[in-house]
């Protein structure tokens, strides 16, 4: 394989690792410590995981930082990666989810994998979904197509806090997140029976989100050297 599709496969699970093990490590932290504030609670789960996916983004952007297949979709359908590399980071994305899940938990004294009873369906969460992914897609396409790579992270971070308590889904926007918090029975788990609910919104989001970037920056052709390049130094 290729040395450079081995980092950036590397990058992709070890972000896609650590952003998991701040979303329910700190699910779990939130619950202990104001037990009986569910608000605060997802104050705290939602300012942990802004700031980590800022810091994971600004360390791994130079080798790969979409630690989402939905971006890396879309960077497959605009041409900027090919499918055996898009199959390869989806894959490591799942894995370093799951395996973030495991970590959170053992860290906090459970069990390393339990099935989440947490329930969330219906055509509320599912449109949340829908919504905070296309959302997620404008943000970062759009701030890299207008020539600011280098505050992605920033503007992922800050989307994704404000997501969280804009949408009735609480944001997962993100289908190895959703994955990998079936794993986990705390605060921000998802029971297994909802997760496919969600994947399949988050897909409907990316398709939009995939539009409304095409009709927000156009381009001549699918991609463009400079646009390559931009998305490459962000998202690749």
């Amino acid at each position: 394989m290729n040395p450079l599709l081995v980092r950036r496969t590397g990058a992709e699970f070890i972000g896609t690792a650590f952003l998991v093990m701040a979303v329910v490590g700190s699910g779990v932290m939130a619950s202990r410590l104001s037990p009986n504030d569910v608000g605060l609670q997802l104050l705290q789960n939602s300012l942990v995981t802004g700031a980590a996916l800022v810091a994971l983004i600004l360390a791994l952007q130079p080798v790969s930082a979409s630690f989402n297949p939905i971006v890396t979709l879309v960077e497959r359908f605009i041409g900027v990666i090919d499918t055996r590399t898009a199959a390869l980071l989806v894959a490591a994305q799942i894995v370093g989810g799951l395996v973030g899940t495991v970590a959170a938990n053992l860290m906090f004294g459970l069990a390393p994998a339990t099935f989440s009873t947490h329930e969330r369906s219906g055509p509320g969460p599912w449109l949340a979904e829908v919504i905070a992914t296309a959302g997620l897609l404008v943000i970062v396409f759009g701030t890299i197509r207008s020539g600011r790579p280098d505050r992605v992270a920033f503007a992922v971070g800050s989307y994704i806090t404000a997501a969280y308590w804009f949408t009735s889904s609480t944001s997962f926007a993100n289908p190895s997140v959703t994955i990998a918090r079936t794993l986990t029975d705390t605060f921000s788990g998802i029971a297994p029976a909802s997760a496919p609910g969600f994947v399949a919104a988050q897909l409907v989001g990316g398709a939009l989100g995939l539009v409304l970037v095409r009709f927000l920056y156009p381009q001549t052709t699918d991609v463009s050297p400079a646009d390559a390049a931009a998305d490459r130094k962000v998202l690749s």
